[in-house]
């Protein structure tokens, strides 16, 4: 495919008008100010269009779709215990599948080419993504309330035949990645034993790090250390990481994370809306930190837009910090691109750049809300919509173009996943 006459963000975020983008297979070939001679196929008109890297959601449970708007005005606790667990206790194979079938659609929609989830029932999420198009990192979240070893639990075992059978398949599009679910979840000795695990067969882990002052206090009270230094002591760091939340972290826990490479996952809608804080992602930029963008759950978002959580991300740290300087645009495209791709070990994704991956958006930068152009990089924080995507390409291949989507029946995939949703409600 040829982008023609078409308005880009290239590699390092300038905004340069009328480009042509050229792709072969599933990597960007040419970008330049001229026509190129070769033929691409099929030519993309792009007047009043822009063309930039496709978005990553560093950190989301896809499923949990079937529960937007089920559980709301809780505290996270509570949301947990008397809502959620009880509705996820209910899930089959089928209902895993089709919320996530669901997920994938909303994301697409909105931009995202990639996502990183942590859920259970792994073959399902392959399944969605192998037929879908898009690209995913998976885990499970390990859970454990007794002294077990972790090479007992049934988890490990769906883990490891997960890694054998599906890592980096589809051409690398879904990537399996090990996951613990909290400190607060789990016991030393497993935690131990998945960092042992993920160097074992060199895979990435995703954990939720400090996302309430009650897991963060009683962290503390348990084990005498924050969660990001009992994490490290247990060796879990030793592997790239994606910690969710950070809401809470201590002084000495922004050092930890740096110091070992951490990707902290800010989900800023989600964690306002359950009030368990906000993220200091002001510090943890200005100390060097690797921070991308996460929606968490349709559950608690309540959605997957993540140019909504973009916007936010722009926004809420100016007004805590009292500076109206922090976090410019620039810093919140590339944590919702570049550094979420890096974190899922994707390092030939996230940018517009030759020889990257083709894993590409289109936006109307015609509309009304999108004029006039001081800045383009302003308008892209502050102004857009998710819904003012009309194209997402995938590995080379558009997955969604002007309403339609070119690798799932929409219509299937609503009906199914409300039928699911209607069959769990009626067993509660």
């Amino acid at each position: 495919m040829l982008f023609s006459g078409i308005d880009i963000l290239d590699e390092n975020l300038n905004h340069l008008k009328s480009q042509y983008v050229g792709v072969v297979e599933d990597k960007i070939e040419y970008i330049g100010s001229e026509k190129p001679e070769k033929s691409y196929g099929e030519e993309y008109d792009g007047t009043g269009k822009l063309l930039m890297a496709g978005l990553y959601n560093a950190h989301t449970h896809s499923p949990m779709n079937l529960l937007r708007g089920y559980a709301e005005n809780l505290t996270l606790h509570d949301w947990l215990h008397e809502k959620v667990f009880p509705f996820e206790a209910k899930l089959t194979g089928d209902d895993i599948y089709n919320g996530t079938m669901l997920a994938v659609a909303e994301m697409l929609r909105f931009g995202t080419v990639s996502f990183t989830d942590m859920y259970y029932m792994g073959e399902e999420i392959y399944r969605a993504v192998a037929e879908s198009g898009i690209k995913c990192n998976f885990s499970y979240g390990v859970t454990c309330f007794d002294d077990s070893a972790y090479s007992d639990l049934r988890v490990y075992k769906e883990s490891q035949k997960l890694i054998e059978n599906c890592h980096n398949a589809e051409n690398g599009r879904f990537k399996v990645d090990l996951s613990i679910h909290g400190e607060y979840t789990s016991t030393p000795r497993v935690v131990a034993a998945v960092a042992e695990h993920a160097a074992r067969e060199n895979v990435n882990i995703h954990i939720h790090l400090s996302e309430s002052q009650d897991e963060q206090e009683g962290c503390k009270e348990r084990n005498g250390k924050t969660p990001a230094r009992y994490f490290y002591d247990l060796g879990v760091f030793g592997m790239p990481t994606t910690a969710a939340h950070c809401v809470w972290l201590e002084d000495d826990d922004f050092d930890i994370l740096r110091e070992n490479g951490v990707t902290v996952a800010a989900c800023p809608v989600s964690n306002l809306k359950l009030a368990s804080g906000f993220s200091r992602v002001d510090k943890m930029i200005r100390g060097g930190m690797k921070v991308a963008i996460g929606t968490d759950s349709a559950a608690s978002n309540n959605n997957l837009n993540l140019f909504k959580d973009i916007h936010l991300f722009s926004i809420l740290y100016k007004c805590t910090s009292g500076n109206p300087a922090v976090i410019t645009p620039k810093q919140a495209l590339t944590a919702a691109t570049t550094v979420g791709a890096s974190a899922q070990g994707r390092q030939d994704s996230g940018m517009l750049k030759v020889g990257a991956k083709a894993d590409l958006i289109v936006l109307d930068i015609s509309l009304p809300h999108m004029m006039p152009v001081h800045d383009m990089l302003n308008n892209l924080v502050f102004a857009t919509q998710g819904s003012d995507v009309c194209l997402t390409m995938v590995d080379g291949k558009v997955l969604y173009k002007d309403g339609v989507y070119l690798s799932l029946d929409i219509e299937r995939v609503v009906y199914n996943a409300q039928k699911s949703t209607q069959i769990i409600l009626a067993m509660l």
